[in-house]
């Protein structure tokens, strides 16, 4: 449950953020470049305060708890994320270091059965025969996906992904909708909230959206509900055409709009 607005510079990057996530809902948060999406994961993942409100996430409250041990929890990633690992690393360390939040695995003690659950989630999302490789090698689409592994190893209650396809040409794009779409097709699978711009870029089996407009909510609920022309027309402010085809949502703007 997040309740915040942040301020930063005199200047509402989020105002009036009412959100809650439930155990079986998979929420894509949509808006334009600095809509405040961001910011929001980042808040709901508990690297960033709010500048008033509340913060509660797997039934703990930030500020009333241990964040280092309530982030272990929490499968965060972000398209950046890759920058900060060390070049070479290899991908089953990229994957294992999830454990304790780390960016090296030198800082604390892994086993064999840590190895083994870091192939496992490789093999999960198709990358299993890199778990040797050195994670600098891989393709942009690759190094996404050993991400999305990473966010798994801990069995998270709740993944948060921010523009995961960021950067990627459309053969590593869709290879990784196809994983986040059965990752949230399996019932299994904690609640996961997908921030992107794309339309094109909604797994079919997401449930929820949150449309983004100068850092306040313009929509929020089931997706057939949010998702319509005038509501993402006024969201990007342009006007734009919206279809549905095989599950996969496409947008463009009208002629002359």
């Amino acid at each position: 449950m997040i309740r915040v607005t942040r301020i930063e510079d005199g200047r509402a990057i989020l105002a009036d953020i009412d959100w809650t996530v439930e155990p079986d809902e998979r929420w894509i948060v949509l808006g334009r470049n600095g809509c405040g999406k961001s910011t929001l994961l980042r808040i709901a993942s508990l690297y960033l305060h709010p500048s008033r409100g509340t913060v509660r996430v797997l039934g703990e409250e930030l500020g009333r708890t241990d964040v280092r041990r309530l982030r272990q929890r929490v499968g965060y990633s972000a398209a950046a994320f890759a920058e900060l690992l060390r070049p070479a690393l290899s991908v089953r360390d990229v994957v294992m270091t999830a454990k304790y939040a780390a960016l090296e695995p030198w800082w604390h003690t892994y086993n064999d059965a840590d190895r083994a659950r870091a192939v496992a989630m490789l093999e999960r999302v198709g990358c299993e025969a890199f778990a040797d490789h050195v994670f600098a090698t891989l393709s942009s689409g690759e190094r996404q996906r050993v991400l999305l592994a990473r966010t798994l190893f801990t069995e998270p209650g709740v993944i948060l992904l921010d523009e995961p396809t960021a950067a990627l040409d459309l053969s590593g794009r869709e290879q990784l909708v196809a994983n986040l779409d059965a990752l949230a097709a399996d019932a299994t699978t904690a609640p996961i909230v997908l921030v992107t711009h794309h339309v094109e870029e909604i797994p079919p089996s997401f449930t929820h959206a949150m449309l983004l407009r100068e850092g306040r909510i313009l929509a929020m609920g089931p997706i057939g509900d949010c998702m319509n022309a005038e509501t993402l027309s006024r969201c990007f402010d342009v006007a734009l055409e919206l279809e549905r085809r095989g599950g996969r949502w496409l947008a463009w703007a009208k002629h002359g709009g």
